[in-house]
């Protein structure tokens, strides 16, 4: 309440002082017939539209033509206090509505038209000061006509403060319309940036899991081959030293290997290419650590590209690693590629019958054999969405025992040269 009225304080302190010219006006005896209705009407009226001119101009402007109205009925001539009206003018156009500011600019000829007809009947309406008409001859004498007085009047009071009042209401605008501006490119700027930190974000995410599967992968595989390899050291005749050594020299190449793979992958680089014989290595090391691995390929063998080459390694990879960790160590692991306009890539093993109702082996078994299975199916299928492929995960059942088998469709691209 006390701030509403702080905001009302200069317009009411600048009503108030035009309420008081109007009275120290009437006051010094000037020919109004005194303070009479009519001039009181006036001078109060005219402090009203003043006060009223900023907050509402719409009203004030209507206040000042009520005021004129009154007064041209009442006979009572302009009195000295209604030049406050300039301010009105000035207020209308700068603070008024659209349809305000209209009514302000063609209420100015409107009242220069008044004017004129009041001067015709009267020409003491126009202002009675103790000059008995001489001033007004006189500036009828250097303008020309009444009418030209009138228009010049009309000109010099309402014209000049209006438009300076319109020239400021667009300046104002246009300082608006530049801040608006301002603003609106700090929030692109900011909505920019922070669209760009998003992406920087969810890329360092990406590599962050594409990471953490490069390294799933290669730990993964290389551990289980080694340990496929050392329980299979397990079994070899203490007289075969030299198959005791070959077991131990394939373990420490599978741990050379793996840790190359892993400088390779944490390396800050693109995405390691495997190299040309690294599938056939794969398959090696498999045989190595005493599993049998039946290899059937159908169709012509073509180069990859790298990245589709990388994917193909890799899932080989993860298939064949899960093969050695949960499938029967005595039934050999079935490998088939063919090639044709997409490469199929299935990886069949045969696993225990009472595998999948032990507690220990209930993850193994959803990681080879459920659709949504562990992160290696996950991440099988993430490798060979990201180059348009599929995966297919299927377990069997069959005369021998249950078995797991999963298939890879990836499509081929003419590798350019």
């Amino acid at each position: 309440m006390t701030r509403g009225w702080r905001a009302w304080a200069p317009d009411v302190a600048r009503g108030v002082a035009v309420l008081a010219v109007g009275l120290v006006e009437t006051a010094l005896g000037l020919p109004y017939d005194g303070a009479s209705v009519s001039v009181l009407t006036v001078i109060i009226g005219t402090a009203t539209a003043v006060a009223l001119g900023r907050r509402a101009p719409g009203v004030a402007l209507t206040v000042v033509w009520a005021v004129y109205a009154v007064q041209l009925l009442a006979g009572t001539p302009t009195m000295l206090v209604q030049v406050a009206v300039a301010f009105v003018a000035f207020g209308a156009a700068r603070w008024g509505s659209t349809a305000t500011v209209w009514l302000s600019g063609l209420s100015m000829p409107a009242a220069g038209l008044v004017a004129y007809l009041a001067l015709v009947v009267d020409k003491s309406f126009l202002i009675d000061l103790p000059t008995n008409g001489h001033l007004l001859d006189l500036a009828a004498s250097m303008v020309g006509t009444w009418r030209a007085v009138a228009v010049l009047l009309t000109a010099l009071l309402l014209a000049g403060p209006w438009l300076l009042g319109l020239v400021l209401r667009y300046d104002a605008r246009a300082r608006e319309s530049r801040v608006s501006q301002v603003a609106a490119e700090q929030a692109a700027a900011t909505a920019h940036r922070e669209a760009t930190q998003a992406r920087e974000i969810a890329r360092l995410r990406e590599e962050q899991t594409r990471l953490a599967h490069d390294v799933h992968d290669v730990v993964g595989h290389s551990l289980a081959v080694i340990l496929a390899q050392a329980e299979a050291a397990q079994f070899i005749p203490d007289d075969d030293p030299e198959g005791l050594q070959k077991t131990m020299r394939t373990i420490a190449s599978s741990a050379r290997s793996s840790l190359q793979d892993v400088r390779e992958v944490l390396t800050p680089k693109q995405e390691p290419v495997p190299r040309p014989s690294g599938m056939d290595e794969l398959l090696e090391n498999v045989r190595l650590s005493g599993h049998d691995v039946d290899l059937v390929e159908a169709g012509t063998p073509r180069p990859l590209p790298p990245e589709l080459d990388f994917v193909v390694y890799r899932v080989l990879q993860e298939m064949l690693t899960n093969a050695i960790r949960h499938g029967r160590r005595a039934a050999p692991i079935s490998v088939e590629k063919q090639w044709h306009r997409e490469l199929r890539m299935e990886v069949s093993n045969a696993v225990d019958a009472t595998e999948d109702e032990t507690e220990n082996d209930a993850e193994a078994t959803a990681a080879v054999g459920g659709v949504n299975g562990g992160q290696g199916i996950d991440g099988m299928r993430r490798r060979l969405a990201s180059v348009g492929g599929r995966l297919d995960v299927q377990r069997h059942e069959g005369n021998s025992g249950p078995t797991f088998t999963a298939t890879a469709w990836i499509p081929l691209r003419t590798v350019l040269r």
